[in-house]
């Protein structure tokens, strides 16, 4: 997969791109990232890429013209009064406050994709011509503010990627952590077995796998209860489910 993103400030990717997973998926040839910097596409001749807004108001906002001219050189197409279709397999994403909340169903949509590419604002705002010639999806990581989109372009990057089959190792797992299957994911414990006076349940060293992975289940649907009901509210649980539920419940 092939990320393109575009930002004022693409130091500040470094560091996640060559460290951990991220790296490894590029190691492999599974992730190719495209940082983009937006100043490259000013036509000011000291750079800069914003300015104050009409109508008076605080700080300044981003400029349509070296974002947009961004966009239509990574991607070599122009956008204007019609309609420009993207690519097959391509999207067009802007990191945005006003965008809905980024979850992990969005994460696994995106993941079927074969081209992202993530526009991060910054400043006080963006023209506002920028969504109505790109007219790109907008996505937010949570009801918050922000000094700009990288961090929330991260998030992203980094939810998808660990969904490019072959990016994690077996060791690595993913299909049991939390809101993968629309619940939170059952404790985990490793050595030593004892731990200031607290000690591993037993059925996890029991060698049983039916009773570990049943004591799992219950465990998931019990701290999703506990800590988010609005999740299970969604989830599709099976009778047998339910019933987890309701002895772990009385327990």
């Amino acid at each position: 997969m092939q990320f393109d993103i575009l930002t004022l400030f693409p130091e500040m990717f470094y560091g996640v791109l060559n460290s951990s997973i991220l790296k490894r998926a590029q190691e492999k040839g599974l992730l190719s990232v495209n940082l983009v910097n937006i100043r490259d596409y000013s036509t000011d001749r000291h750079r800069c890429v914003d300015d104050y807004p009409f109508g008076g108001g605080p700080g300044m906002v981003l400029c349509a013209e070296p974002v947009v001219t961004a966009v239509e050189n990574t991607l070599g197409q122009s956008f204007g009064d019609q309609v420009s279709s993207l690519p097959e397999g391509t999207r067009l994403i802007l990191l945005s406050p006003q965008g809905p909340p980024f979850q992990q169903e969005k994460a696994f949509e995106l993941a079927r994709c074969s081209r992202l590419v993530l526009i991060c604002g910054h400043y006080e705002g963006m023209d506002e011509r920028v969504r109505l010639l790109l007219k790109p999806e907008e996505v937010s990581i949570g009801d918050y503010i922000l000094t700009g989109g990288e961090i929330p372009a991260m998030v992203v990057l980094d939810a998808v990627t660990r969904l490019i089959p072959g990016v994690l190792g077996e060791s690595e797992g993913g299909s049991e952590e939390s809101f993968y299957s629309g619940l939170l994911e059952f404790p985990q414990y490793t050595r030593p077995r004892v731990f200031r006076d607290l000690e591993v349940p037993e059925v996890l060293i029991s060698g049983d796998h039916g009773r570990i992975n049943e004591w799992r289940r219950k465990q998931s649907l019990l701290r999703t209860w506990e800590r988010r009901k609005d999740l299970l509210e969604k989830a599709d649980l099976s009778a047998a489910d339910q019933q987890r539920l309701n002895e772990a419940l009385r327990k």
